[in-house]
């Protein structure tokens, strides 16, 4: 270890060799010397570590009140759970002086999360793997709502609010590039009141399912405008959700049946005619504990994208089903070891994927 003969190692060289060093190790050697620190900002190191043999992994996060801001890791690319999980202590205090959570996890999307501080009347958007986080504060005081969707891009982020406690319902937007909020026009005539589900980013636009006889909507996030989507739904719908996987494909999940009671699952994508074709059917075995789990509630019924898998979930239940659609197979997720044996309802699962370049 002659410093005379490591001094002339070329970079080129050493950044090789740091490239197949695990992500946490990698992220320790920060504060070792400025030229370590600097390659995190480096697109031709980080392009040579996510092709060596340690890549940044995907995970599905849980958040439950019984994990007191510990959010729960499964590796998705493995498929175990991690036995480490991620703390917001490092971004903000977890829990006030009475004892009570700060905060509460609302959304994901690409590498950034964004918390409610109820406390503050405000907004929490943090990056956890590059420790970076900005407190957005809401437009009015007090301000309360009833849906939030957040979506990430490459080049900012935006906020969209839906509030049916004013006179009349309306919109907010928060743009990251401009760091203000814009209102736009009432949204009742098209999702009506009370409305909790969460928009999916599909064209440009956000897409909502609307309360039966189902159809759906569209907010086009640049003009404001709200649109009905002209396609025709599938009949003896139950409930119905979207997911879409941020590029080019809308899916559509909806419990088949009569009077509210759903006798299978089914998935369906939007083709280029805007008629949506079916691409699989849940086994009859897993669709009759999917239905016991929700007892035929589906109000407690959530969706998402991630890294080729729609995941259906339950408040009340602690375990995630999900059809890869590339294999058009389905799966349940197990149970987190660390859940409690008496566990209370209010599972929230998020999808995780770091990105060290994830602006908040």
């Amino acid at each position: 270890m002659d410093p005379a003969i490591w001094s002339r190692l070329p970079e080129e060289l050493l950044e090789h060799v740091l490239s197949f060093l695990p992500v946490r190790t990698f992220l320790d050697l920060r504060s070792t010397c400025k030229h370590f620190k600097s390659l995190l900002f480096s697109p031709s190191f980080m392009s040579k570590h996510t092709t060596s043999g340690s890549p940044f992994s995907s995970f599905l996060l849980l958040s439950h009140p019984q994990f007191y801001q510990q959010f729960p890791l499964y590796d998705s690319i493995s498929g175990s759970w991690r036995h480490l999980a991620l703390s917001l202590s490092v971004l903000l205090p977890v829990a006030g002086s009475n004892g009570s959570p700060t905060c509460t996890l609302l959304s994901s999307s690409n590498g950034l999360f964004c918390f409610s501080l109820p406390s503050s009347y405000s907004l929490l958007v943090c990056n956890f793997l590059a420790k970076s986080s900005r407190i957005v504060e809401f437009p009015s005081y007090p301000f309360f709502f009833d849906s939030l969707t957040f979506v990430s891009r490459p080049f900012g982020y935006k906020i969209f609010v839906l509030c049916s406690k004013f006179s009349s319902n309306s919109v907010f937007v928060y743009d990251s590039k401009i760091h203000s909020w814009q209102k736009f026009d009432p949204f009742e005539p098209i999702l009506g009141g009370d409305y909790r589900q969460e928009g999916v980013l599909f064209d440009g636009s956000l897409y909502f399912t609307t309360s039966e006889p189902f159809s759906i909507a569209c907010f086009d996030l640049e003009s404001g405008r709200w649109e009905r989507l002209d396609s025709e739904l599938p009949g003896d719908l139950a409930f119905v959700r979207l997911v879409s996987d941020g590029e080019n494909k809308l899916y559509l999940i909806g419990g088949v049946g009569r009077n509210g009671i759903s006798r299978g699952v089914k998935l369906w994508e939007l083709g280029g005619g805007r008629n949506w074709i079916e691409v699989e059917s849940l086994p009859e075995m897993m669709c009759k504990k999917f239905v016991s789990v929700c007892y035929h509630n589906y109000e407690r019924v959530y969706c998402f994208w991630h890294q080729g898998m729609v995941c259906i979930c339950c408040y009340t239940w602690p375990e995630i089903l999900y059809c890869k659609v590339s294999r058009r197979t389905w799966h349940w997720l197990p149970k987190c070891p660390s859940l409690p044996e008496k566990w209370s309802c209010g599972f929230r699962w998020f999808s995780f994927v770091p990105d060290l370049y994830a602006a908040v």
